[in-house]
Order: structure tokens, then sequence, then C-alpha cells
């Protein structure tokens, strides 16, 4: 299932070349995927009482078009491949209006023990959703 989550660029986002930051995309990734474990009832504390973390090991970014203060941005987040402990989420950053896209990036996770903090398997009701 693809999780789509609509932001607005604030004035604290933009650098002295007068667009976002390369770093603040990084960020808008971060609710993005906040907001695809949301709307799979995959909250922070969910996923604690099923004994796991996750963690993020490995972000490629293609930056593509610079984005603006003000404008409206859609940062969509679907499921892309799983592996034993890690699965990679696709993502991509589009300006709402134009529907040109800013910024796409595949984001490896790895689910961690919660107690010995080494990677383990990921939960089926996770798994389930590639």
């Amino acid at each position: 299932m693809e999780a789509t989550l609509e932001i607005i660029v604030r004035s604290t986002e933009i650098d002295v070349n007068g667009h976002v930051n390369n770093a603040k995309y990084l960020e808008y990734l971060e609710w993005g995927r906040e907001e695809w474990f949301d709307q799979n009832n995959l909250q922070y504390e969910h996923l604690l009482e099923m004994g796991v973390q996750t963690v993020t090991v490995n972000i490629n970014i293609n930056y593509r078009k610079e984005c603006r203060q003000g404008e409206v941005l859609l940062i969509k987040t679907r499921p892309e491949k799983l592996g034993r402990t890690s699965f990679v989420l696709q993502q991509e950053i589009c300006k709402k209006d134009s529907g040109e896209l800013a910024a796409d990036a595949a984001v490896t996770v790895v689910t961690i023990d919660s107690n010995t903090r080494k990677s383990r398997p990921v939960p089926e009701e996770l798994a389930r959703l590639f």
C-alpha cells in the first residue's frame, strides 16, 4: 500500500540559494516513512510490542527539481523489496500543482531486536505488506 503525506514548504526549510536545503529532503522522507508506518498500524509502540525497532541503514536519493517556499509537496512511500532482516521502501517527493518529481529515494531499513539491538527477521505483520 502506498501512503501519501502532503506538506507545505516553510521559510525555515530554505537555504541561502532560495530553495529547500538538501538535508531537509531527508527529513521529508522520514516524515513520509512515519506516515506509511502509521497508515499500516505499525506505530513505534506496536513495533516495540512485537519486540522490534526499525533502523534506517541506507538512503539512495536523487534530487530532481528544486522546491521553493510555499510549494505544496506530496511525499509518497510504498513497499519495494523484502529481505530476511531488512526491507526497502521506495519514496518520491512530488510537487502537487505540477506533478513534477522533485526527488526520489530507495530507503533500506533493518529490523532489530529491541533488547539485543541485533538484526532479526522482519515480523510477519510487517512482511505481509510486501
